[in-house]
């Protein structure tokens, strides 16, 4: 089953509020390109590898914090909203947790055990102890963040989002996290299955945009398969289509990045920011292209905005906020739903 079109319209409003923000920060000029004398003298060592590929240093510099700038945009906003979207989900602090102190110590005990390499890792074997372990002396736990979060009456799914290039050493740390949520949820929530994942956006392995190899991933990660079960994974096409419940929802997000990020987007952008009730009718077939449904449904009821002076006024207000954020207040208003 495809994305409906509300899901549709508000992928589409993260990907312009990022395409928006990472526009206005590109680096146009030479003349305002930072001073990184380190960074440049450090290059010069592989200017014969860089001969052809790069032409301007301070311009390669620039262009690569700003990637840099897109990289972490996408990992602390984009994937995290897209995922929240998709299953209807949100990200949740969990405060003032429990856990039983016997638990504590048998988590602690499956971690040194991964650790050295005496057991390999087994989500459901894992879950075994933990739930064998309830009983005793009640303890305060770890806190934590659960990325991506949704429940229905029957069982809580948590995602842990990570980059496709985790820090050396940083899987042990997130195993033990998930472990310890895992132990405070079914504490907490003991008549529902609690199911905690791993999420990677994509496999940079892979040759196609949206396949995957689970075992060469792992492989591909420091120290990933000495604490994963592949199991505990989801990665590139399975983590999107299972937050969505429907196949190859993977290429549908990239499919609508790709309607929108357009070497145009800016001009199309102020062309949507500035459109004026006269001038709608002529932007129906941008609006539909970049998934904007509430905006033709304004469409197909404007007369009836134009003939209520307080509605025709809060028409003319922006469309997007000074940051690319779309301007649900000015729908809201509208009445448009």
């Amino acid at each position: 089953m495809a994305l409906s079109n509300s899901k549709k319209q508000k992928i589409a409003e993260s990907v312009i509020k990022v395409l928006f923000k990472r526009f206005s920060s590109f680096p146009e000029h030479y003349e305002n390109n930072r001073n990184a004398p380190f960074h440049v003298a450090f290059l010069n060592a592989f200017s014969d590898k860089l001969n052809g590929r790069v032409h301007n240093i301070p311009d390669y510099i620039s262009l690569s914090s700003w990637l840099h700038g897109l990289n972490t945009t996408l990992g602390q906003s984009f994937f995290e909203t897209t995922a929240h979207i998709l299953c209807d989900g949100d990200k949740r602090d969990f405060n003032n947790v429990q856990i039983y102190e016997s638990q504590k110590y048998a988590i602690d005990d499956i971690i040194t055990k991964l650790k050295n390499g005496s057991k390999p890792p087994s989500v459901n074997k894992e879950n075994e102890i933990i739930m064998k372990n309830a009983h005793g002396n009640i303890v305060e736990g770890t806190r934590f963040t659960a990325d991506c979060i949704f429940e229905n009456d029957n069982e809580i799914v948590a995602i842990e989002l990570k980059s496709v290039r985790p820090n050396s050493g940083e899987m042990k740390g997130e195993k033990q996290k998930i472990l310890n949520a895992k132990a405070v949820l079914k504490n907490r929530f003991p008549q529902k299955r609690i199911k905690y994942y791993f999420g990677f956006p994509f496999d940079p392995t892979s040759k196609t945009d949206t396949g995957y190899n689970k075992t060469r991933f792992l492989d591909y990660l420091v120290e990933a398969k000495k604490f994963c079960d592949e199991e505990e994974v989801l990665i590139g096409d399975e983590l999107w289509s299972y937050l969505a419940g429907s196949e190859n929802t993977m290429t549908e997000l990239i499919h609508i990045i790709n309607r929108i990020a357009t070497p145009d987007f800016m001009e199309n952008f102020n062309k949507i920011q500035e459109i004026g009730n006269e001038r709608l009718e002529d932007c129906r077939q941008l609006l539909e292209s970049w998934y904007l449904y509430s905006e033709i449904e304004i469409l197909n009821n404007i007369e009836n905005i134009k003939n209520n002076k307080e509605l025709n006024r809060i028409l003319y207000n922006k469309i997007f906020k000074t940051n690319g954020e779309y301007n649900t207040n000015r729908l809201q208003l509208l009445n448009i739903v």
